[in-house]
Parts: structure tokens; C-alpha cells; sequence
């Protein structure tokens, strides 16, 4: 008991000292010393030092969580899915008025750009803390001391790997700032995951392979490894650090039953894979990464995933049964317990129909069985009402469209009209009465993915055939039929197959952009791409054009706003209170903003720490 009472009180010291440690003089980077947990009385050892690397696996789980979590940017600036909140201006639907360095990157109402930005540079903060101070403390041995050094260097490239692939170039931070700093200068992308995959080789030499369930392990970084490797073109070094996951002999898929579940027949693995309870159990091989999140956890201002609220149609409201009358409601009384069974969605990360239906051509996938896959023809009128009104369609299965085909049901189906994995969604939620969506683990990195990012280096190097196999290992375990040939496409499909909402799809798409302008390999739509004009021509936009059926078609939302995008929003915009705060130095503007102008040539090397 003393020693758990000690590591708590290292744990409260380093959050404390992390908050308030100096890096720069922007506000999520002011300096706040607080005298008992000043560095100097918390980093002198093992625990404070462990303690310090906790405060980044805190702050990780929050893009998972809470209303408009931020994962939710990740996958409408991509082809998987649209901000679907239809009744007010402001969500991220006009993005070529909306989406500017001055505007309002960072809330709920309107996007999470600048979450990533903000929380991005806090996490590097954490990190350099660690980094920068590591031979201040003693340890019992140095592989103690490089363990913790590399999990520092992994939380650091974690942050890193985003900001490069969805901003491009931007500062890199190398070390703990001792005072007020004004005058960081953008790194390229390049020479910043040069870096990052020089610290996580060091990284995957210390790391051990078993830690504590929703700690960075061996696989975890060896994973974020494989991703920057393929970022910078290194495809044998990506087949390499994919395999020392894969062939680790700690982590499999999981292709049997198991878990909570384990003995009802209606259910099958895919399903066990994302419940709640299954997602750290012992028996789960699959999870490389987790954060952890329960009802119960210290400092949780999340509310939980809020994923029932965030990305479940509104299916409550909006619908009339082919006799005119309110056909659905979000009764906690309903005898059907619809609102216990999908939660009180509001349709914000509302599915494409690439995502929800045009990838799903293979009938045994059991991603897309009944079940586990809810459409909304599964979902019956539940009005309680319109048993008082005599309504014949009480209890029957809804319905799009008048029986003669000739009107419309429902008054938003961009809203209200869309499929959903429930198998990755049905999380109880005992704080509310209507649910939204409770407190689960959730998943940073799974081995499947592992399967998928070697498959991808596999691609690259023409090696199809390996790369199909490494795609089928994915789909088999889902019950699906083998994939024969392999293009960018056929990957991408499979991604947003297993990883919708669990990936970063802007991120991952973006890394495939560069790809393909850097090494000029002509992509399956006959198209070449250059670094030279990326952000006027580039896969992801060609990629979001051709799949989807919302930007710059002439879809309007409820309130009036039209979905647009051009092809500069392949990269995001850097907050413009980032670059005005930086008065000494310049961060620069992503192309097709304004300020670009004010640019200057990124830095190629790595800034020494002063």
C-alpha cells in the first residue's frame, strides 16, 4: 500500500509540474511553477520520470472522447465521412469559407483543427520535458533509463507523426525550452520524421515487449516505426518494423471467440473484439495500443466516448410513417428500447456512402452482418403516439420512401438516413437516461492495422501478391472472401472497413499523398503527382472527389450551407495566433491560405536544444 500510495503522489507531481512546465510563450506552453512539485523535487528518479511519461498517456485518450471528439475532424477531412449537423452554420461543411487560419479551428460547434495543433505541441511538450531531463534522475539500471527515454521519444513522434502528415511543415520543438521562446521556424515534413525514426530505433531497442494494459510497449512503437518509415518512402525498413510486430510472438489477430460475450451464438468475434470489457482483457492479443478510459477513472472530463451522440443518425426525430404521423422518438419507455440499443444520436460524423455502403459488397463480412451492422430499414416506427392515432405502421421496419414510391419520409437524409458498425458503437452509458455513448477502452493501435501498413510497403515495392496476403489475413478473420489483385484502393477500402473510427483517415491519407507526389508512381486513377504543386494537385482530394457524393455537387444542408473543398485543403491551416505569438522567428502558412506570403524556406536540419 506505501508503495502504490508513493507512485500516486509521483503521478499528482509530475501532472502538476507538467501543466506548469516552460516551453515556450504561448498559452498552452506558459510557464506555471508550483513550489512543492517544482521539476527539481519531482524528476530525480524512476517513479517521478514514469509518472511524467503518464501525463502524455493521459492526455492521449481525449481524441476518442467527449462530444465532436476529435477524431471526428480526422475523418470528415477525408473519404469516410461529412460533419452532418445540418441545422446551423458553423461545422465544417463550407470548407472553403470556413476553413481559415483565422477562424474557429478548435470547438465543438465547428471543427477540431486545432485541437490537433494545441494538443499536439502539449504532448511534444511532455515529451521534451522527459527527454530533456532524463540524466537529471537515477535509475537502477540504464536499460531503466532508455526505456523511459524512448517511451518519451515515442509520445513525441506520436504527436509529430500528425502534425507532418495533416500540416506539413511546422516547428520542431527538440528539447525542454528553459525560458520564454518567440522565434521557432518550420522544419520540412522530412527532416522531422528523419528524426522522429532515428528516436523510436532507439526507442524499439528499450521498450519491452509486455507492459501494462494501455502503456506504450514494444509493438506500439515498432507500429508508429512502420508508419514514418513508410511516410519517408523506406519500404524494406517498413516490412521490418511491421514484422517485429507481427512476428513478435506477443500480439496475433484474434480469430476466436472470447470474452463477455463468448457464449451467445448471435454474436461472433468481430463483435468480442470491440466490446467494452473485451478491449484490455488478457485473452485480447490484438490491442498493440489502448488508452484507458472507465467510469471511475481519476480526472475523466469526457463524459465517455459520447460516440452513440457523435456518429449514430438521428434516427429519433425527422421521420413520418407513410400515414403522416410522427414515426420515431426518443422515449427511454419505448417498448422496443430503441434509445437503449443505438443511443441519442445527432448524426454529427455522419458515414459516406462509400463507407457505409459501397465497400460492403462481400455478403459474409461480418463487419456488415446483421447485427453488427445496423441500416436504417432495421429500425421500426416507435412512436408511442401512434398507437392512440390508430397508425398502422406501429412497430413496422422504417422506410425511406410512401409505399407508392412517389414521397420522401424523411426531412433530412444527410442527417437522419445513414448505417452504422454497431458492433464498434453499442457502449453502455449508465450516466444518462438517454444514451450517448459510455466510458470503453478504446483502441490507438491494433495488430490488424500492423497487417494492413505492411501490406501497403508490400504495394509500394510491387510485391502484390504479399500484400494481398497480408490484407486477406484482415479479412478472413471478418468472414470475408480473398482480395486477388491490390491497388492504393484496395487498401483504403479495407482501412475504412476495420479502422472507421479508430484510425486517423486524414492522417493516413495524407501519408499516401505524399507518396504518391513524392516517388511518382502513377496512382489507380492513370494520374501522376508531384511535390512540386501539392497542394493543387494531389491524391487525397482526387481521392475524396471521386468516392463521395457531398463536395462541390450542389448539396446543400437544412440550413442553407453548401459542402465545398479544393484541393489545398489536403493540408490544414496553421492556427493564425500560433504564427502571430511567434513574433521572433516564422511559422509558415500551408499553401491556398492567406499568409503565405509571409513565408519563409523551412528549416532542413534539426534545431540543436539551447
Amino acid at each position: 500500500m506505501k508503495k502504490y500510495n508513493t507512485k500516486n503522489k509521483y503521478i499528482i507531481a509530475a501532472i502538476t509540474v507538467m501543466l506548469g512546465i516552460t516551453s515556450c510563450s504561448v498559452d498552452f506552453l506558459e510557464p506555471k511553477p508550483l513550489s512543492f512539485y517544482a521539476p527539481e523535487n519531482t524528476f530525480i528518479d524512476e517513479d517521478g520520470m514514469r509518472a511524467a511519461n503518464i501525463t502524455n498517456l493521459r492526455n492521449m485518450r481525449y481524441e476518442w472522447y467527449g462530444d465532436a471528439a476529435p477524431i471526428i475532424t480526422q475523418h470528415i477531412f477525408s473519404e469516410v465521412a461529412i460533419e452532418g449537423t445540418t441545422d446551423k452554420s458553423g461545422p465544417a461543411q463550407d470548407l472553403n469559407l470556413l476553413i481559415l487560419p483565422d477562424k474557429n479551428l478548435n470547438s465543438t460547434n465547428t471543427n477540431r483543427i486545432g485541437w490537433y495543433w494545441y494538443e499536439g505541441f502539449k504532448g511534444i511538450k511532455y515529451a521534451n520535458t522527459v527527454i530533456t531531463r532524463i540524466d537529471n534522475a537515477t535509475y537502477p539500471t540504464e536499460a531503466v533509463r532508455n526505456e523511459i527515454l524512448g517511451t518519451a521519444y515515442f509520445h513525441r513522434a506520436y504527436r509529430y507523426y500528425n502534425l507532418t502528415q495533416c500540416f506539413g511543415d511546422v516547428p520542431f520543438i527538440p528539447g525542454e525550452a528553459q525560458g520564454p521562446k518567440l522565434d521557432f521556424f518550420s522544419n520540412t515534413r522530412e527532416s522531422i520524421l528523419i528524426e522522429l525514426k532515428k528516436n523510436l530505433e532507439f526507442a524499439a531497442q528499450w521498450v519491452p515487449a509486455v507492459m501494462d494494459k494501455g502503456e506504450v510497449n514494444n509493438a506500439a512503437v515498432n507500429h508508429l516505426l512502420t508508419k514514418v518509415n513508410l511516410a519517408l518512402g523506406e519500404f524494406d525498413d517498413a516490412i521490418d518494423s511491421a514484422n517485429a510486430v507481427i512476428n513478435g510472438g506477443v500480439h496475433a489477430l484474434m480469430t476466436a471467440r472470447f470474452g463477455v460475450d463468448a457464449s451467445d451464438p448471435t454474436k461472433n468475434v468481430v463483435w468480442d473484439l470491440h466490446q467494452a470489457e473485451n478491449k484490455s482483457l488478457p485473452a485480447n492479443t490484438e490491442a498493440l495500443m489502448l488508452v484507458i478510459d472507465r467510469l471511475d477513472v481519476e480526472g475523466d472530463l469526457s463524459g465517455g466516448t459520447q460516440i452513440q451522440r457523435n456518429a449514430v443518425p438521428l434516427w429519433w426525430s425527422g421521420f413520418n410513417t407513410p400515414e403522416g404521423n410522427r414515426g420515431t422518438f426518443d422515449d427511454p419507455a419505448d417498448q422496443f428500447e430503441l434509445i437503449q440499443k443505438y443511443g441519442r444520436g445527432i448524426g454529427r460524423c455522419r458515414g459516406t456512402s462509400y463507407s457505409t455502403k459501397h465497400i460492403w459488397k462481400d455478403e459474409n463480412d461480418l463487419r456488415h452482418a446483421p447485427g453488427n451492422w445496423v441500416n436504417m430499414e432495421d429500425i421500426v416506427y416507435n412512436n408511442p403516439s401512434l398507437v392512440g392515432q390508430g397508425d398502422s405502421y406501429y412497430g413496422k421496419n422504417l422506410q425511406l420512401y410512401t409505399d407508392d414510391g412517389l414521397n420522401i419520409l424523411c426531412n433530412d437524409t444527410i442527417r437522419n438516413f445513414y448505417g452504422w458498425p454497431q458492433y464498434k458503437f453499442a457502449i453502455d452509458d449508465p450516466e444518462r437516461l438517454k444514451p450517448q455513448g459510455g466510458h470503453s477502452d478504446w483502441y490507438v493501435y491494433r495488430i490488424a492495422e500492423t497487417y494492413l501498413l505492411r501490406a501497403e510497403a508490400y504495394f509500394w515495392k510491387g510485391n502484390t501478391a504479399l500484400a494481398a496476403a497480408d490484407i486477406n489475413a484482415v479479412r478472413n478473420r471478418a468472414g470475408a472472401a480473398d482480395v486477388t489483385e491490390v491497388t492504393i484502393a484496395t487498401i483504403l477500402d479495407e482501412r475504412a472497413r476495420e479502422l472507421y473510427y479508430e484510425e486517423p483517415r486524414k492522417a493516413e491519407l495524407n501519408r499516401i499523398s505524399y507518396l504518391f507526389a513524392k516517388t511518382g508512381k502513377t496512382a489507380y486513377n492513370g494520374k501522376v503527382y508531384s511535390m512540386n504543386n501539392f497542394s493543387q494537385v494531389n491524391f487525397c482530394y482526387d481521392r475524396i472527389m471521386e468516392t463521395t457524393d457531398f463536395y462541390n455537387k450542389n448539396v446543400f444542408t437544412r440550413h442553407g450551407d453548401e459542402y465545398t473543398m479544393s484541393p489545398y485543403h489536403v493540408l490544414w491551416p496553421i492556427p493564425q495566433d500560433a504564427i502571430d505569438s511567434n513574433s521572433g522567428g516564422v511559422i509558415n502558412q500551408n499553401e491556398g491560405y492567406p499568409g503565405v506570403e509571409n513565408n519563409k524556406p523551412p528549416l532542413t536540419e534539426i534545431p540543436v536544444n539551447e
